[in-house]
Order: C-alpha cells, then structure tokens, then sequence
C-alpha cells in the first residue's frame, strides 16, 4: 500500500511563532539590536534540509561543522573537502540511522570524531538556567553553535524525538530561535526557551536516558592526523573508563618488574571491542594517482603522516610495544585495515583478496579495491603504532602506582613529552 503524500505541516502558534512573519521579524530585530543574533549568520550561511526523514542528527551536525570551518580532511565530491550527512556514519551506520534515528551520545561522539571540541549535557546534568546561559554564550558569538534534541510532542507538533541547532536568542522574551533542519515539514521558528527546555527534559525511549544540549566549537588545535577516536556504540564509555581507572589500578596492584610487563598487565585486559575506539586515519587512492593528480596541499598532507608515522617508530615505547606485541603473535591484519580505515576516496570492500607491497620507509600499501582494480593506503599506521600512540596519549598519572621506583622513572621517560618531536607532540595531545 502506497503511503499518502504531505507537503509540510502547519506549525501551531503560539507556542511556536514563525520566522518569516510578522511578530517573528520583529523578535529577530530585537534580538540583533540587543546582540544576541551572532551565531545566526554563519549557521544560516549553511542552512541545509536533512536528506532522509531520520538524518535530523546528521544534518544538524554537518550544519553546525561547516558553519565552524571545520575541515573534514577528505573529499566530499569531485575535489572538494565538506561535510554532508552521508560522510558521518564512523559511530553509526548510515542504514541503521536512516530506519532508526540516532542517539544524543552518539551525535556527540560525531562531533568529536569530526575533530569539534563539544560540551554536552542532558537535562538531567543540568539545570534551564544553565541552558540558558549556554544559549546566551553562543547567540553572542559565532564560534559555538547549540544543537538541541527535544520531543516535538512538547511543542504541539507532530512527531517524536528530533534534533535541530538553535539560531538565537531574545532575551527580553526569553524564546530560542530553532533553525529546524525539517524544513520540508516546519519552517524556523521561535519557542519560549522554558518550553524548549521542557520539551529536551523528556526520555529518548531508544536508550532510557534524557535528552539534551550540546555545545560545539572549533578545537584549539587542529584534529589528529593519523589516529581519531570512534564510537560504534556508547560501549566507548566503559573503555575510556579502562583506561581512566582500571590501567592505574592494575598496574598498582600486580607486580611489575619491566617494560614489557606492564604492557601485558594494560592489554590483556583490554576490552573486546577496543579495536573499533582508535580509527587509523589514512589516504586511499588508485594506485596510478598516488603520484599524479594530487594538489600540492594533498602530498603535503601525505607527507606529514608520513612523517608522523616516522616519528611514532622512532621512540623508545614503541620498540617495547613492538617486542612485546610479537612476543604474544600479535600480527596487523590488513583486509581488517582496509575496512577500518577512515577512507578518503574509494571504497575498501572487506574480504576481498589482498595483494600487499609495503615500502618500509613510507608504509604505502597496495591491495584490490572493487574488481580488479588497485588501491594503494598510503600513511598507514599498524597496531604497534596505535598502541604506542595511546599510551603516549595516556595521562602521566596512569603510571603512578609502579612500585618499583627505578622502573617508575623508566616509564617516565618512554612517555617524556620532553623529547618527543613537536608533530608528535601534537598528535598526541589531539
């Protein structure tokens, strides 16, 4: 049975006033004379309409990047580097959000993958004075944009949960500017910000938790150029809480006398599902364009991973981490890199039959793509030099608990940010 066709839905006003009319102008003057309409220009520059019933989360979020200039670091379409929907799927994958929606934690995990610094908070972990402040801070400034998630329902509108970033504020009548990314279904329109908040302090049936707020902004400093961290599912909680709490705890309640046993000590611990929380970030072409047809800021940026990856095998850690890797038949499975890796360009099929030629000094590897034609990863880290990256990344403290005092300093030294190259250093902090 064919469903029946709709063009667009009536908003209900009040609560919600339109945008475009009369009162609505009026509320946007206000507001601008008062400086609260900051953020609205650059989120309106990349105003976009979600492309699936379900994308809301994902349209938001691409709004919200390209209005930061956030640069993806990988092609959209033809040479262009952008973000749209279809690019943010490393935390969820884009069929399971087109049937289903997708969760606040794991929009937040996006945007930190994304290379965004983000603040979130759910109605439950904070207060509506909190939000407004918030709301405040960003409709001052262009540099942070809010997004919302809240329960339509509230609002007096059709449908369930949604997300969509928040324009502006008029503070003299308290009411939120929400930019709906459903514009195919409700134009921007103005709500009482205590209704907004009323409307996110609901519960997301899909997870039993409350929705929310979250803030995004430009990083200080610029993302990871080989490793990023990933969030198949909100599980990356109790890994982050490993490596937090657990590693300290084990590494100070067992014995420990070298190296290498305490990497056994961290690793054989390690969560089932910690190789999907770093992603390797690479470049994958056809093989005939690795030397041709790239800008010169494209082979600058090959050349800096490259550099990096140098870097990572060149420190003392990392030969531990090697030694202790091969002592317990670890091996880089590379069918698994190439479904894994964070791709720039064509697609990897996982399970096709590899054909692997890797040059040693700058780790281009060649595999089959789609039929028969090859592939090359260039810049391409393997676990010994994710490992090494993560426990360089690890806070100073996490070793604290080693007894044995000589071994301490050892540690210590492996982990110096002191006398690590400044690429390193900053890959590492990221």
């Amino acid at each position: 049975m064919s469903m029946a066709s709709l063009y667009r839905r009536s908003l209900t006003s009040p609560p919600a006033i339109d945008f475009a009319s009369v009162e609505g102008k009026q509320i946007f003057n206000e507001a601008l004379q008062k400086g609260t309409m900051e953020g609205f220009f650059r989120l309106i520059s990349y105003f976009q309409t979600q492309s699936e019933p379900a994308f809301c989360g994902l349209a938001s979020l691409s709004m919200v990047l390209n209005s930061l200039s956030i640069d993806p670091g990988r092609k959209w379409k033809g040479p262009w580097r952008w973000f749209d929907e279809s690019m943010l799927e490393c935390c969820e994958p884009l069929e399971i959000v087109k049937d289903k929606g997708i969760s606040f934690g794991k929009v937040v995990c996006l945007a930190h993958s994304s290379g965004a610094k983000v603040e979130a908070f759910r109605t439950n972990q904070s207060t509506i004075d909190d939000f407004r402040k918030y709301v405040v801070k960003c409709s001052t400034s262009d540099n942070c944009h809010m997004i919302s998630t809240y329960h339509r329902e509230v609002l007096k509108q059709t449908g369930t949960g949604h997300f969509s970033p928040i324009g502006g504020y008029n503070a003299e009548r308290d009411m939120a500017l929400i930019l709906d990314v459903a514009r195919f279904k409700y134009p921007p329109h103005w709500v009482p910000l205590k209704l907004l908040w009323d409307a996110m302090d609901s519960i997301d049936q899909s997870t039993g938790r409350r929705r929310g707020f979250m803030l995004i902004s430009r990083p200080h400093r610029e993302p990871g150029l080989l490793y990023t961290l990933s969030c198949k599912d909100e599980s990356w909680i109790s890994i982050a809480k490993y490596l937090k709490e657990d590693v300290p705890r084990l590494v100070s309640s067992q014995h420990v006398d070298t190296i290498e046993r305490i990497l056994y000590v961290v690793f054989k611990s390690l969560p089932a599902n910690f190789n999907q929380f770093i992603r390797w970030m690479a470049e994958i072409r056809r093989t005939e364009d690795v030397n041709q047809n790239l800008s010169s800021e494209e082979k600058s940026r090959i050349d800096l991973k490259q550099e990096l990856l140098k870097q990572v095998q060149e420190t003392k850690l990392f030969k531990h981490v090697e030694k202790f890797l091969s002592s317990v038949g670890y091996k880089d499975s590379l069918p698994y890199v190439a479904a894994k890796v964070y791709c720039e360009g064509d697609e990897i099929l996982l399970g096709n039959e590899s054909d692997e030629s890797c040059c040693e000094e700058t780790c281009v590897k060649c595999i089959k793509g789609i039929g028969e034609e090859k592939v090359t990863v260039v810049a391409c880290p393997s676990g010994n030099d994710v490992f090494t990256a993560l426990l360089l990344a690890l806070p100073p403290q996490t070793w604290s608990g080693i007894k044995d005092q000589s071994l301490l300093q050892e540690m210590k030294q492996l982990i110096s940010m002191v006398s690590l190259p400044t690429l390193l250093q900053q890959e590492v902090h990221n």
